[in-house]
């Protein structure tokens, strides 16, 4: 991975960090295992690289190819990404909403002690 190797990181560095096993990663690298959304977030905190660079994305030559099949091709790549982690993506947004309610209280909270 071009991107690893700009940051300095060799095979292990990136196992160890990851806590998987060096054999482990090179298959992501190699794309011989599937990788989850999870994951990908790690790898991209890890290199601190945007995620669009982290996959090679580049934004220039979307616009200068055929838009709509362009666009299919990235729904369905969307669609089958958000298939694979929906339980990860589930237990995230549940995270979020409880800390959204515990903020709440907490504001409520400070509220109360500021009438007093």
């Amino acid at each position: 991975m071009e991107k690893r190797k700009e940051k300095g990181y060799s095979l292990d560095n990136m196992a160890e960090e990851l806590e998987i096993s060096t054999p482990a990663y090179t298959k992501i690298e190699k794309q011989e295992t599937k990788l989850t959304f999870e994951r990908l977030l790690q790898i991209q905190n890890l290199l601190d690289i945007p995620l669009q660079d982290l996959l090679d994305i580049q934004v220039e030559s979307v616009y200068h190819q055929n838009l709509q099949a362009q666009s299919v091709g990235y729904q369905a790549g969307v669609q089958n990404l958000y298939q694979e982690n929906k339980e990860t993506t589930q237990k995230l947004v549940q995270i979020l909403e409880q800390e959204i309610e515990h903020l709440k209280s907490e504001i409520e909270f400070l509220r109360d002690i500021a009438k007093r």
